[in-house]
């Protein structure tokens, strides 16, 4: 992503800003482990100065290979399950978390397109993992439609919501926090 595609996505940075003020107020970092999105999350994470009390590292893992070396992930469950899976969103994750001093990561695997599609894995399949410490990972795979630009930007918005929708359970360091959420 280069800044002029940092001008266009105006919501991935944002939302990314969010993501790091409420990191920043529990005193925690962050790690990405990013495949189909080649970095972007990373990049839009350190888009605001101060960047560095929040963001503590990026894995760009677009091999098999680099999963398995960079983020412990499984070659048996890359065998079985595929990169764009839960299974592998889900270990990404939990091994950017322990490969790092963040308390929190994101991982995406997926096929942004054009080609790359497999039965049941169309293009614009997006799997994304989640791993706090003390927590277990969460996992969901999304359907996004568009160009290659438009699922990886979705791809992104999306990760960075659902790491901050992890945080409001947490109370921050000063010990206010957002309170828990609940749909009662």
């Amino acid at each position: 992503m280069t800044t002029d595609d940092a001008d266009r996505l105006p919501e991935v940075v944002d939302a990314a800003v969010a993501l790091g003020h409420a990191l920043r107020g529990r005193g925690w970092m962050v790690a990405t482990a990013e495949s189909c999105t080649g970095g972007a999350i990373a990049r839009a994470l350190t888009e605001s100065a101060g960047a560095s009390q929040w963001f503590e590292r990026g894995f760009v893992t677009y091999s098999d290979q680099s999963k398995v070396d960079l983020l412990g992930v499984s070659a048996d469950t890359l065998a079985a399950a595929g990169a764009v899976s839960e299974a592998v969103a889900a270990q990404m994750a939990d091994g950017a978390l322990t490969r790092s001093r963040a308390q929190l990561a994101l991982a995406v695997t997926g096929i942004a397109g054009p080609s790359g599609a497999t039965p049941g894995k169309p293009v614009g399949t997006v799997c994304f993992g989640w791993a706090a410490i003390d927590a277990a990972p969460v996992t969901e795979t999304r359907q996004f439609a568009g160009d290659r630009a438009a699922v990886r930007r979705a791809a992104a918005l999306h990760a960075l919501r659902g790491a901050r929708r992890l945080l409001p359970e947490r109370p921050d360091a000063t010990g206010g926090g957002d309170g828990p959420k609940t749909d009662s």
